[in-house]
């Protein structure tokens, strides 16, 4: 059986990731970002490849489901990434399948507030799923 986190932020360092392979978890869906533009989501996804770089004995990065299988077999933690809404495609729709190829495989609509997808929690007025 896998062992997945569904969800996580982190100070992310060297020791953390010991702890979750050590824990036994195969991936985990990291936050890459929560309100950042697209510039700022590129920016991230650097950090992030560092990290695969300098902690490539602990951690991968997983672009598709057989990525974890691969992460467990070679003892190691599958990263897959998560926005907590659409700010990294700004106003551009072709940016969807960009930001999938890098690696985001999770995006909400909407946290709280309003996007340029949909209503968030905070508004007075539901307005739902926008034109978009």
């Amino acid at each position: 059986m896998l062992t997945i986190d569904g969800l996580q932020y982190s100070n992310w360092s060297r020791a953390i990731f010991e702890q979750m392979r050590e824990g036994g978890v195969d991936a985990v869906h990291a936050t890459l970002v929560y309100h950042e533009n697209c510039r700022e989501t590129l920016l991230r996804f650097g950090e992030w490849q560092r990290r695969f770089e300098e902690h490539s004995d602990l951690i991968m990065p997983v672009f598709e489901a057989s990525d974890i299988e691969l992460a467990r077999e070679t003892n190691r933690v599958g990263i897959f990434f998560g926005a907590q809404n659409c700010s990294p495609i700004e106003d551009d729709i072709d940016l969807v399948a960009i930001m999938r190829r890098l690696g985001l495989l999770i995006m909400q609509l909407t946290y709280n507030n309003q996007s340029l997808l949909a209503c968030g929690c905070y508004e007075a007025e539901d307005s739902g799923i926008t034109r978009f």
